[in-house]
């Protein structure tokens, strides 16, 4: 079996290796970057092509007669047309539970960030306030503790369920969204999201894009807001309205935000949060998932999904 990694710098450095791909295909061709005009050609006779975010579209599907097999570096699928793969009889496999730790405590190094303002800090002592200031200590902006504080979960899968799992070590409440049209449980403890957004002091956001999700939280989401509250999304950049967003953090209606995803990535065209300028956001390149220790997890599992392939198994296959 011929294998091509048509977005290896997604998942590429000197900790990670593809030994474990390596040893389950009979040759393995690595592309960096890939552009969706190169797709077809570079995947020409391949048995098997292993993407991350590059797109699969029908038209590549159709015309790369070979592919038997198309492996996601990720757990999204987003990016690949299963209608057309499953016509054209190639199975598809995603990954999971690869990247847990790395987004959470993405989450939690954000969110000490916001509520003990340590770059503000930083920054004024570099400035040289500390040795002209009257007291051993500066206070010159908030200092919150995570345990006088509530933590919405918006997504309650597995890493929902690790977020909520370390809210707890650092004594968080924790309240979870109940998914839109779904109807209420007796005793499941999960609220409408209107009232979760009304209710917590940070809402972090872990459900898949859809299009019942796109743009959930939007002008009028975040006017439920408590002034105060916190924003953490490394999810899927479509989940937030990006104007309504800046508009909020610039009224001070809500009291800060931290951003991994948007809807583009790379943002060629530009995106509102990427002009705003207010120490009130935190805006990082989707990183959030991307360890050493989570990048080998991801090869080791597309590992495991060839092989599991190539052994009659169906290993997280999604088609």
């Amino acid at each position: 079996m011929q294998a091509v990694f048509l977005d290896y710098a997604t998942v590429r450095s000197g900790c990670v290796s593809v030994g474990p791909l390596e040893a389950v295909v009979s040759s393995l061709t690595l592309h960096d970057h890939t552009r969706p005009e190169q797709v077809a050609d570079r995947v020409g006779d391949a048995d098997i092509v292993i993407i991350n975010k590059v797109q699969m579209t029908r038209e590549v599907i159709a015309a790369c007669g070979q592919l038997k097999f198309i492996g996601l570096v990720a757990t999204g699928v987003d990016n690949v047309d299963l209608v057309a793969a499953k016509d054209h009889d190639v199975a598809v496999c995603n990954i999971r539970a690869y990247c847990t730790n790395s987004v959470v405590e993405h989450v939690f190094a954000v969110l000490l960030r916001m509520t003990h303002s340590i770059e503000s800090y930083h920054q004024r002592v570099r400035a040289g306030a500390w040795q002209d200031a009257k007291s051993f200590c500066m206070l010159d902006f908030p200092l919150r503790e995570l345990s006088a504080m509530t933590l919405g979960i918006v997504g309650y899968g597995e890493l929902g369920r690790a977020v909520h799992k370390m809210a707890n070590a650092f004594g968080m409440q924790v309240r979870i969204a109940r998914r839109a049209a779904t109807p209420a449980r007796a005793n499941d403890g999960r609220l409408d999201l209107a009232v979760l957004l009304g209710s917590c002091d940070v809402i972090t956001l872990h459900c898949p894009l859809t299009a019942a999700t796109r743009n959930l939280i939007d002008a009028r989401a975040l006017s439920l807001m408590q002034p105060d509250a916190l924003l953490i999304n490394t999810a899927r950049g479509g989940l937030v309205d990006s104007q309504a967003l800046v508009d909020a953090l610039a009224a001070r209606r809500i009291g800060g935000a931290a951003i991994d995803v948007l809807t583009q990535e790379p943002p060629v065209d530009g995106d509102a949060l990427l002009d705003y300028e207010g120490a009130n956001l935190i805006v990082t390149p989707h990183v959030a998932w991307a360890t050493d220790e989570a990048r080998q997890n991801a090869v080791n599992e597309v590992a495991a999904n060839v092989r599991s392939f190539l052994e009659g198994s169906e290993r997280n296959r999604v088609v």
